[in-house]
């Protein structure tokens, strides 16, 4: 008797897949969390692993080493930031300068919904560069250069609006923003008080040529 020839049904992926896939994320987020907090340097993998109940063997299957794990965190985070300033710096519901502002405001809510324990994982990676694999040092540099040009076309978009002069150059300030930003981030988790960002804020805008 010829049985007919099952067909694959459509539908959910395979659960080792939708495991493997849930595993990995669940190691970046676990990794973001202790990177962010205590920098590569000083983390070991066993507390990242820990937190997740991740045995060490499984860990390699998904990361070739400490080095590729870091890498993809830090792919995750400038993922996650950029998201975060396109939904500021874009919403066109708002001027420009508001839309800065805006990002300005969210950050600090969330610093202090983390009790000021993680500011910002690429500026905190960048203050201990020298201690970091030498492949992290351009992958940072490029997130810097992305997250400026982000900031210099909503810059270029407030002088379309008149709200700074036509003759500011935007790639010099968006530059020089994100320097002083995460000077002022590190300050406020130091003092624990979001009272340097106002303060950074505030000089940057009223500094804006008009």
């Amino acid at each position: 008797m010829n049985l007919p020839i099952s067909k694959p049904r459509r539908g959910r992926p395979p659960k080792v897949i939708r495991e493997n896939h849930d595993t990995k994320a669940e190691l970046i987020r676990s990794g973001l969390e202790q990177l962010t907090e205590c920098g590569f340097a000083s983390s070991g993998i066993d507390q990242i692993l820990k937190k997740v109940k991740v045995p060490k063997g499984s860990f390699y299957h998904y990361f070739a080493s400490k080095e590729a794990f870091g890498q993809a965190v830090i792919e995750s985070y400038a993922n996650y930031f950029a998201r975060k300033l396109d939904n500021c710096l874009l919403d066109e519901s708002y001027t420009p300068l508001t839309r800065l502002h805006n990002f300005v405001e969210g950050a600090k809510i969330g610093m202090a919904r983390h009790q000021f324990k993680r500011g910002c994982l690429v500026g905190n990676l960048g203050q201990e560069i020298d201690l970091l694999p030498e492949s992290f040092r351009q992958q940072l540099i490029d997130i810097f250069h992305n997250w400026q040009h982000r900031l210099a076309n909503c810059l270029k978009a407030a002088q379309k609006q008149n709200e700074i002069s036509n003759t500011a150059d935007c790639d010099l300030l968006a530059e020089i923003f994100w320097v002083v930003w995460e000077g002022a981030v590190s300050r406020a988790k130091l003092q624990q008080d979001n009272k340097p960002l106002d303060n950074f804020f505030t000089h940057f805008v009223t500094t804006l040529p008009k």
